[in-house]
């Protein structure tokens, strides 16, 4: 591929200003004649996530220029999902995933750089990551940042996760709160995104899957100096990719691959934020690939790795084991994957997992051997959400509830009702408002769900919302309700004592209440009126995004680059 794009602005007469400028920034005649690669990255001070990776760029940069590349550094955004927790900044989370898909995107576009390479491990970095390289459609490589290593509390590994449900213990008078601050001060350990199969292991899983990321590299603790030589080898991978043409991200991100990883989300009781994340991808490519696709995927999938929150294990228990390929070839060997979609490095699955490990039995089970039959993730459809919906039962305590609705228009009311524990067992506590035009942004609800874990009330009452969990939530919690309030969606409709009916075995969740009535209620239903105007980044995402079964996204899709010829004298 000799013809490359950044020839438009490196080649001709009319580019000797061009030129002037890239020997301003240090490069030389022959780092001009290269081809250039755009390396973007989310490093920042906002979380321990995206502290850890400067090494990692500078050792892919360094792959790039051995590879014969001229490597051209970038930033973008991120956001901490926990900093973020229990207030309004967590509107803008989800925000930010089509902030930093954008941003890279208008980077890519403006200086015509002719590969990618996007570095993250904060929740909405790796979606948004990935949604610009299936977006710009040039070789692509995300590197994902790590997670950190446990730390001990009293001499026990403790994850993180056990502090926000020790803050509903406080609530529930189990324990002190100079005893959960102990517990925070005692977990802290090193840099990297938090130690689970939530959001971000989960994000890394499906980009090897889906052949946009190397495989076996995301569970490769962040602090680890692994990490570098994989980073500089991948980038040499990338410069082999681009040289030959490909693969492109539109060839390793079809139908196949996106069940693929549907399906290691599913064998690894991942997050449910997979369900807005993957359909969101997928809409770059222009493939619909909705939550009612996902459901079909999760329902067929054995759940067969044993990692928090669904299990005792975190992905540098995986790594020992040998990473995700190891799920992948056990998925493979049972028949649950499609072997001839395609790796990172243009072979199919099946020659690139040929010699991995088999499961060793305890983090990892073969699929004659699961943990439970069907996937970690469940998505329902009924009366209450005909769009559907999502539950992570791989760490639900109970499959089926029925109960009475207890609802709230947003989610500091309900917060506040659980942290004062007024509620009841047998209760279906009802957010609304909180969809991804609704909110706007499509709050998770970890603070919510934690305290009802902390109080031990997670078997004994349900959440359902249009907005959305995090990775780390535990409990019988239903999200993504689909139409959400805001589009006039049944939630929209709910009063308090209506019975609800969540069956996550057959799939269903249903509002118990005469048709007619709902016809009724939906007649005397008014616009929600809305604390505060929106403006800003708030009022131009309400205004553009989609429904959370289509991923939430805020434009057409399928976009292609128009690529001039190279102007030469």
């Amino acid at each position: 591929m000799s013809d490359y794009r950044s020839r438009i602005v490196t080649q001709g007469v009319e580019r000797a200003l061009h030129r002037y400028q890239l020997r301003s920034t240090g490069l030389d005649d022959q780092a001009i004649e290269q081809p250039f690669v755009g390396v973007a990255h989310t490093l920042g001070e906002v979380s321990p996530c995206s502290m850890s990776l400067k090494p990692q760029v500078d050792s892919a940069k360094l792959g790039i220029e051995v590879g014969g590349g001229t490597a051209r550094e970038f930033s973008t955004i991120s956001v901490s999902d926990i900093l973020t927790q229990n207030h309004e900044g967590m509107r803008y989370s989800l925000m930010s995933r089509e902030a930093i898909a954008d941003s890279v995107e208008i980077v890519m576009r403006a200086q015509q750089y002719d590969a990618l390479v996007g570095v993250g491990a904060c929740d909405k970095t790796i979606p948004g990551m990935l949604m610009a390289m299936v977006r710009l459609n040039v070789p692509s490589l995300f590197l994902h940042g790590g997670t950190m290593l446990l730390g001990f509390v009293d001499g026990e590994p403790t994850n993180p996760l056990a502090v926000l449900e020790g803050i509903g213990k406080v609530q529930a008078g189990l324990t002190s709160a100079a005893e959960v601050e102990h517990m925070a001060r005692a977990v802290q350990s090193t840099v990297g995104s938090c130690p689970g199969q939530f959001s971000s292991g989960t994000g890394g899983a499906y980009a090897e899957t889906l052949g946009l990321a190397p495989l076996g590299t995301t569970t490769i603790p962040a602090a680890y100096t692994e990490r570098q030589a994989v980073a500089r080898r991948a980038g040499e991978q990338l410069m082999e990719n681009l040289r030959r043409g490909g693969p492109l991200p539109r060839e390793v991100v079809t139908r196949r691959s996106l069940e693929n990883a549907a399906a290691v989300v599913a064998a690894t009781g991942g997050t449910t934020n997979a369900a807005l994340h993957l359909p969101a991808i997928a809409h770059e490519a222009g493939i619909d690939f909705r939550m009612t696709d996902l459901a079909e995927v999760f329902r067929r999938t054995p759940h067969i790795a044993a990692l928090t929150p669904g299990g005792p294990y975190v992905p540098h228990h995986l790594h020992q084991v040998g990473g995700v390929p190891v799920v992948l070839k056990a998925l493979l060997d049972g028949g649950y994957l499609h072997g001839d979609a395609l790796a990172f490095d243009g072979r199919t699955l099946a020659t690139a997992l040929a010699d991995v490990a088999e499961p060793d039995g305890e983090v990892v089970r073969s699929t004659d051997d699961p943990i439970r039959a069907s996937g970690g993730l469940v998505v329902l459809t009924g009366s209450l959400a005909p769009a559907g919906a999502v539950i992570k039962v791989s760490a639900a305590p109970e499959l089926t509830f029925e109960g009475s609705a207890r609802v709230f228009e947003r989610e500091q009311d309900a917060y506040r009702a659980v942290r004062r524990r007024e509620y009841s067992e047998g209760d279906v506590i009802v957010v609304r408002n909180e969809g991804p035009k609704g909110g706007p942004g499509m709050r998770e609800m970890l603070s919510v769900t934690s305290a009802i874990v902390g109080q031990g009330m997670a078997g004994k009452t349900a959440l359902v919302t249009d907005g959305r969990f995090s990775g780390g939530t535990r409990g019988l919690c239903v999200g993504h309700v689909c139409p959400e309030a805001a589009d006039g969606g049944p939630i929209a409709l709910v009063e308090d004592g209506d019975r609800i009916r969540i069956d996550a075995v057959a799939g269903t969740i249903d509002l118990l209440v005469d048709t007619d009535e709902l016809e009724r209620r939906r007649g005397d239903l008014t616009p929600r009126v809305r604390d505060t105007a929106l403006a800003g980044a708030s009022e131009k995402y309400a205004r553009l995004v989609g429904s959370a079964d289509r991923g939430a996204v805020t434009h057409s899709g399928n976009l292609h680059w128009a690529v001039e010829a190279p102007a030469h004298e």
